[in-house]
């Protein structure tokens, strides 16, 4: 008998991301191709940075998402979705505990190259 290749059970984003005791450390939920879907907890505001050479996205789960850019910010919702383009420098935030989903490749820090005591461990799964 061989192993199927289809994962055991769907994941669920809601748990995933109750799991995780401290903010601004995101955590791997999926892979799929040469892209991560990780799930994070934040409060409050991250550091300006870019990503020259990817786009990033952020799924909302719980609370509002504001991404600063350099026009204004956007808010985002539960169930929305936002694509910061690559190159743009940004700032996420968010008043209260927000709870999301980024998608974005493998290996991408989430500091872009600004580097710093933010810059988060790459690859940890939960």
């Amino acid at each position: 008998m061989t192993s199927s290749p289809y994962p055991a059970a769907p994941i669920n984003l809601a748990h995933k991301a109750a799991l995780i005791d401290e903010q601004w450390s995101p955590r791997v939920v999926a892979e799929m191709n040469d892209y991560q879907f990780k799930v994070v907890r934040i409060e409050g505001e991250f550091i300006w940075h870019s990503h020259p050479e990817t786009d990033e996205a952020f799924l909302v789960l719980e609370g509002t998402l504001r991404i600063d850019l350099p026009d204004g910010p956007v808010y985002v919702a539960p169930g929305e979705l936002y694509v910061v383009p690559h190159g743009i420098e940004h700032r996420t935030a968010a008043e209260g505990e927000a709870r999301l989903m980024m998608i974005e490749p493998r290996g991408i820090l989430n500091t872009g190259h600004e580097g710093g005591d933010r810059t988060a461990v790459n690859d940890r799964w939960i």
